[in-house]
């Protein structure tokens, strides 16, 4: 598990140069926060905090619409990742696939488990530091 979590903050260090859902609420989803670390400016643009968590969506559950003020790296461990964003494409992302996803309100997105076993991630949030993990969005027009 250690190597994991240190393998993606320091991906996470080398690609880079806990919000409240309300509008579309996540479903069936828990997150364990494994670590957390503030970087100073230098590093980063700016200090940015690097939270790894392990999260699980239950079948039929969902992260519920929402985006992100700095970047997300992760790895599905378990399960499916059906993953619509703005223009609601859906890929799947599948266990021991990588996932990257970009900041900014125009990347707003949800993570959905549509299969029947639980889906298992485990990720590392880069936000400036202060900032919540992620920001709740309404479901674009197109969902």
């Amino acid at each position: 598990m250690r190597p994991l979590i240190s393998a993606l903050v320091a991906g996470s260090v080398v690609l880079l140069g806990a919000g409240n859902a309300s509008a579309t609420p996540g479903v069936d989803i828990t997150a364990v926060t494994l670590g957390q670390v503030t970087v100073p400016a230098g590093i980063f643009p700016v200090a940015t905090d690097l939270v790894a968590r392990r999260i699980t969506i239950g079948p039929g559950g969902s992260t519920g619409w929402h985006f992100h003020d700095g970047p997300v790296f992760g790895v599905i461990a378990a399960g499916e990742l059906t993953h619509p964003g703005p223009d609601c494409v859906a890929p799947i992302y599948r266990a021991g696939s990588f996932i990257n996803e970009p900041a900014g309100e125009w990347n707003t997105h949800v993570g959905q488990n549509l299969g029947s076993e639980p889906v298992v991630l485990y990720v590392v949030y880069a936000p400036p530091a202060g900032d919540p993990l992620f920001r709740d969005a309404p479901a674009p027009e197109c969902a």
